[in-house]
């Protein structure tokens, strides 16, 4: 996958869940968590730009830590959400799947990136 594929994946996980929340019924419980969610899963798209532009591979690797970071995070509120939403446990289970797709990419990176900074 290259990184104009994985922009557009950062960005397709922030607009489904963005329409999630869209959906979910007004309730005291869905109004905290989805605007941590919001903010959460809108950031590691963002942020992976900015790795995408890094000055160093200490400023790529530090900025792929902020998505590492904020994709666990959305994956925690989505699990908040799931247990208070059962009814859109489909819709939910999918944004965790590909949130932890999109995680395990990022520590890959991580990981590749690392290793690459401990040869120099």
């Amino acid at each position: 996958m290259n990184s104009e594929e994985l922009k557009n994946r950062f960005k397709l996980f922030a607009i489904n869940i963005a329409l999630l929340i869209r959906d979910l019924p007004k309730n005291i419980i869905n109004i905290p968590y989805p605007n941590q969610l919001i903010r959460a899963s809108s950031s590691p798209g963002t942020n992976y730009r900015a790795a995408c532009r890094a000055k160093s591979g200490a400023d790529f690797i530090n900025k792929l830590k902020i998505v590492e970071e904020e994709l666990d995070e959305s994956g925690y509120f989505l699990e908040l959400l799931l247990y208070f939403n059962p009814g859109f446990e489909s819709r939910i289970n999918e944004l965790i799947k590909e949130g932890n797709e999109l995680l395990a990419i990022i520590v890959a990176s991580l990981k590749t990136s690392r290793e690459n900074q401990n040869r120099k």
